[in-house]
C-alpha cells in the first residue's frame, strides 16, 4: 500500500505528535469519498493536545486535522452529486448514527455518537483524506484554499454568534477572548448589526486585540478585569451589555462575563475549559441571565457560511499568520501557542 507523510497524534503526553510515514487511505466505502487534501486549518484545539491540556477524549494514534478543504480524487459506490476533481470543504462530524433524534431532525453535530476528524477518526494532516460524502460542500473558484481551510471555523463562529445568540442592530457586543473562534464572533457580530463591540483579552494578546481593532472592534481590553468592567460601565447606561461571547477556553472567566452583562442579557460560551468554575452561579440567577452553550454546526450553515466566504462579506484570510508545508506544522503550532499568530494553515505538497 503507498504510504503519505501524516501529522500524527500518537501518545496521551506533552508533545504527544510528529510527522510520519503512514499508509494512504484505502478505497472509499459507499457513500464516501477520498479527499486529496488542498488545505488544512490549525485548530486551537489541536496546539491543545499537541501539549496534552485538552479535556475531550482522543483515540491515538490518529491523524490531526479537522478544518480542511481538497479535491474529489475518488468516489465510493452510491455517491452522488460529486465528481472527480471537484474542490470541496468538509464538515467536521465524521461518524454520526443516523438514527437518533438529533441526526433526524438536523442536528448531527449534537449526537451522542458524534466522532470528529482529528481526535476520534483519522484527520486531514495528510496528503489524502477518506470523507462521508455528506459532510461535503462544493466550494466556487472564488474562495481560495487558504480561506476555504477556514470554513469550519467560520461555521463554528457562526452558530454561536447567529444561531445561538441574538443580536439586534444597535446592541452591545462583549467577545472574551481573542483567539480565531472570538475574532471570527465578532466579524460575525458586526455583520448582525452590533452597535458597539469590543473584544477582551490579556496583555499578551496585544498584537490579536490589534488585528480585532483592524477587523472593526470598537473597543479592546487588556488590563485585567477592573479595567474591563470600568470601561463596560462607561457604555451607554452603565448596566452591561446586551450579550457576551465567551469564546476564551478559560473554565474562570464566565464568572467575568457574568458581571458584564447587562440584567436580562445573554451569554453565549463557545470556549472550551478543563478547570471547574469555583465561583457562585448566584448573579445568573440575579440578574435572569440566559446562559447557553454552542458546540460545533451542521449543514445550513455550512452554506451560508460558505455563501459569505464567497461574496467576501466575511474573510477570515486576515486571521492567517503563516502558510506551511506539512512538514513546517511545528512552527504553525508554536507561533500559535505563544500567540505569534492567530492561525496557521498547512499545504501539503
Amino acid at each position: 500500500m503507498a504510504s503519505m507523510a501524516a501529522v500524527v497524534h500518537y501518545e496521551l503526553r506533552e508533545g504527544g505528535v510528529e510527522l510520519r510515514e503512514v499508509p494512504q487511505p484505502p478505497p472509499p466505502g459507499p457513500g464516501e469519498v477520498i479527499l486529496k487534501t488542498e488545505a488544512i486549518g490549525v485548530c486551537g484545539s489541536e496546539v491543545h493536545q499537541y501539549h496534552n491540556s485538552h479535556s475531550w477524549r482522543v483515540n491515538v494514534p490518529v491523524i490531526l486535522g479537522h478544518e480542511f478543504c481538497g479535491m474529489v480524487a475518488q468516489l465510493g459506490a452510491g455517491v452522488r452529486g460529486f465528481r472527480e476533481g471537484d474542490r470541496v470543504a468538509s464538515e467536521t462530524a465524521a461518524r454520526i448514527c443516523g438514527e437518533c433524534a438529533y441526526c433526524r431532525s438536523g442536528e448531527y453535530n449534537l449526537c451522542p455518537q458524534r466522532l470528529g476528524f482529528g481526535y476520534g477518526v483519522d484527520g486531514a494532516m495528510a496528503e489524502f483524506v477518506r470523507v462521508p460524502a455528506r459532510c461535503l460542500h462544493h466550494l466556487t473558484d472564488s474562495v481560495t484554499a487558504e480561506r476555504a481551510a477556514l470554513t469550519e471555523p467560520c461555521c463554528v463562529a457562526y452558530n454561536t454568534t447567529v444561531v445561538k445568540t441574538q443580536i439586534r442592530p444597535g446592541a452591545s457586543v462583549l467577545v472574551l477572548g481573542p483567539g480565531p473562534i472570538g475574532l471570527l464572533c465578532m466579524a460575525l457580530a458586526r455583520l448582525s448589526g452590533a452597535g458597539w463591540l469590543a473584544v477582551a483579552g490579556l496583555e499578551r494578546d496585544r498584537p490579536r486585540l490589534e488585528l480585532a481593532e483592524r477587523l472593526g472592534a470598537d473597543r479592546t481590553f487588556s488590563g485585567g478585569r477592573d479595567q474591563l468592567l470600568a470601561g463596560i460601565r462607561d457604555q451607554g447606561d452603565g448596566l452591561g451589555v446586551d450579550a457576551v461571547i465567551d469564546a476564551s477556553g478559560v473554565s474562570s472567566v464566565l464568572e467575568l462575563a457574568l458581571a458584564a452583562v447587562r440584567p436580562g442579557g445573554q451569554i453565549t460560551k463557545v470556549g472550551w475549559g478543563r478547570d471547574p468554575l469555583n465561583f457562585s452561579l448566584d448573579p445568573l440567577v440575579q440578574k435572569a441571565v440566559t446562559l447557553r452553550g454552542s458546540f460545533s454546526h451542521n449543514y445550513g450553515i455550512w452554506e451560508r457560511v460558505i455563501g459569505l466566504l464567497a461574496s467576501g462579506r466575511l474573510d477570515p484570510l486576515p486571521l492567517v499568520g503563516r502558510v506551511e508545508p506539512l512538514e513546517g506544522w511545528r512552527e504553525c503550532f508554536d507561533s500559535m501557542a505563544s500567540g505569534g499568530i492567530v492561525k496557521g494553515v498547512l499545504k501539503p505538497a
